[in-house]
């Protein structure tokens, strides 16, 4: 049985630019963020390029607000400016968020995303349901933990897992980057540059670069620059680089990043599902 292939994507901080006001830069993260968990994206890579780090503020701040379950929000994120608008966000309803939170339907083995609190000195595991569960980790108060159910209702237990321990797909991470360079010249694995400069996405391109036991990354370029543009002479200092077009034959004069980033992971995930069948 194939592996499945495992992707992150690379996407600037000058993301936001095409957008005059604060909402429509805020309804624009909520699609980017959508078209991410849709696909299993990993993990959401925000490189610095251009000189609005409010945008970028803005966009990773978002980005981990989304991902973040409904629950622990109010405890993780304060209120900020950043999340004015969070009202115009569309919910993500992944398997991390999709919990109940009625105690008595939680089994072993159950997965929750949780918060350390404590409570008289004891420290206990917030997971969104009617009771605090004991914890006798070594995180530190006010940290975000991932959980799993060692016994049923009424006398939990929990352990600490890692997100790579848990089976199915529960959420991006966002990170920062300095610079797109150091990023893709660090980068152990596949990176498919997406650009019109490109060859045509085919079956056979596809085939020829896409592993399965490699992680891939995906590179976006900016609304005003494309990928080669933003690395200048650098470009060919790139290894284990493929650039291609996933949207030949455009009638448009640009495809917006939001477009990109949902129409290329479609064909990316129609491909593999063919590949794997």
């Amino acid at each position: 049985m194939s592996n499945i292939l495992k992707l992150s994507v690379a996407i600037p901080e000058s993301s936001l630019s095409d957008e005059s006001t604060k909402m429509d830069k805020t309804r624009k993260i909520s699609v980017l963020a959508r078209a991410c968990a849709i696909f299993k994206v990993d993990t959401i890579y925000v490189y610095q390029e251009g000189a609005n780090r409010e945008d970028g503020n803005l966009l990773v701040t978002i980005l981990k607000y989304l991902e973040t379950p409904q629950f622990l929000r109010k405890r993780l994120f304060p209120k900020m400016n950043e999340l004015k608008f969070a009202g115009v966000l569309q919910p993500l309803k992944i398997p991390s968020h999709v919990t109940p939170a009625n105690s008595k339907k939680i089994k072993k083995g159950d997965i929750r995303e949780g918060i350390m609190v404590s409570v008289k000195g004891k420290r206990f595991v917030d997971v969104g349901i009617n009771q605090l569960v004991p914890y006798f980790g070594k995180e530190n108060v006010g940290k975000r933990v991932t959980v799993q159910f060692k016994t049923d209702y009424p006398d939990f237990a929990v352990k600490e897992i890692q997100r790579d321990e848990v089976p199915n797909y529960w959420g991006y991470s966002v990170k920062e980057r300095s610079n797109l360079f150091s990023l893709m010249t660090e980068w152990r694995g596949n990176i498919i540059i997406t650009s019109r400069k490109g060859k045509t996405a085919t079956k056979e391109q596809l085939t020829k670069y896409l592993k399965s036991d490699l992680h891939t990354l995906l590179v976006f370029g900016s609304p005003s620059k494309e990928v080669q543009e933003i690395l200048g002479g650098k470009m060919k200092n790139v290894q284990n680089a493929k650039t291609i077009n996933f949207f030949p034959n455009q009638a448009t004069e640009t495809v917006r990043l939001e477009e990109a980033l949902l129409g290329t992971l479609s064909i990316i995930n129609a491909y593999t599902i063919g590949q794997n069948s």
